[in-house]
């Protein structure tokens, strides 16, 4: 494996659109959403570590779930582990993670990705991964990861790339916001418009650059720290400066102002794991079939349903379709599929009725 490559996985998220599974103690990414046998985070370090060595993977997450990323990744040990004290979105995460590579590694190549998408073809995805990689050694630039747009998503931003040459790298002309629906079908009949993945690629050089021409105050923050990271006194440090900085993503931050930004479509598929519909979407091609979690189901005049259980338990369902319905220690959710969107809010109410236990 080559040294010089690293890897940083976001697993900061609580996840809340899959409640009553995820919640702020135990969210997703640390549970098998898939009835795999690993968790979200293990398949997404798995498929990293079939081109990065372990010890080259940095994994970001909230400091209350230290213990439960050792647990889950023995390959790691905690000086791999970049504790964020307070929320403060994707920019300030990266841009520690960068200081930190760039301290051990100046000549690292740097791969950005959350820890809760499913890519079934790992092996393409190392294709694109060792392309972009190579691109960016050869080039300054901050390459993205597209992925081709099945139908007129509304819950995705969107990337729109200048079609210049017949190179599988293009150039990026702008990021555009979750559009509405007939904007989203512009942009697919336009052709030039991909999914926005977040996931990244850059040399901590070309992305530390760009920290420093475009978020200068956060830079010149987290730079102050360079002599103590990578030691015992970094700790120190990070809970003393981090919550100082702004709450803003890459996206915004970086991304929407630099003049090196590059696109690559994925030749793999992809789904991101953000409600239980899209789960659902994943895991059956047919409206009416149910998806199963780990049940034993025994069905009646049941269609398009999403059913989950934390452990192998008979489900007897009779008249119900479309509906998510998830059974996990001491939650019992039965909810129509089509408010998914819904489960955020219905999480606050839970949460002020009934204590955080169940939250």
């Amino acid at each position: 494996m080559n040294t010089n490559y690293y890897a940083v996985i976001m697993a900061g998220g609580i996840g809340s659109r899959f409640w009553p599974v995820s919640t702020t103690a135990f969210p997703k990414q640390f549970h098998d959403m898939l009835g795999t046998g690993q968790s979200l985070l293990q398949k997404t370090f798995s498929r990293l570590n079939r081109l990065i060595p372990s010890q080259n993977i940095y994994v970001l997450t909230n400091e209350r779930y230290l213990d439960l990323t050792l647990e889950q990744l023995p390959q790691i040990d905690a000086t791999q582990v970049v504790l964020e004290p307070a929320m403060r979105n994707t920019a300030p995460c990266i841009l520690l993670s960068a200081l930190k590579i760039r301290k051990e590694n100046p000549n690292a190549l740097m791969l950005v990705a959350p820890s809760d998408h499913r890519i079934e073809d790992e092996a393409a995805f190392i294709e694109d991964v060792q392309m972009g990689f190579d691109a960016c050694q050869r080039q300054d630039m901050l390459l993205t990861l597209g992925i081709q747009p099945t139908f007129p998503n509304t819950g995705y931003g969107y990337i729109e790339s200048v079609e210049k040459g017949a190179s599988p790298i293009k150039e990026v002309k702008q990021f555009r916001e979750k559009p509405d629906y007939e904007t989203a079908k512009q942009f697919i009949t336009e052709g030039n418009f991909l999914w926005n993945a977040g996931i990244f690629l850059w040399s901590v050089k070309s992305i530390l650059n760009a920290f420093e021409q475009h978020m200068a105050k956060m830079y010149a923050l987290f730079a102050e720290g360079v002599p103590v990271l990578n030691t015992e006194a970094e700790s120190d440090f990070i809970t003393a400066q981090y919550a100082k900085a702004e709450n803003i993503s890459i996206d915004y931050g970086i991304m929407e102002h630099a003049n090196n930004v590059f696109v690559k479509k994925a030749a793999f598929d992809w789904n991101d794991l953000g409600t239980w519909g899209a789960l659902y979407d994943k895991m059956t091609n047919e409206p009416k079939e149910n998806a199963i979690v780990r049940a034993i189901p025994h069905l009646k005049d049941a269609e398009g349903n999403m059913i989950y259980t934390a452990s192998e338990k008979l489900v007897v369902v009779d008249g119900i379709s479309d509906y998510i319905i998830v059974d996990k220690d001491e939650v019992l959710l039965i909810f129509p599929k089509k408010k998914e969107q819904d489960i955020k809010s219905l999480l606050q109410e839970v949460g002020k009725k009934f204590g955080e236990k169940y939250t």
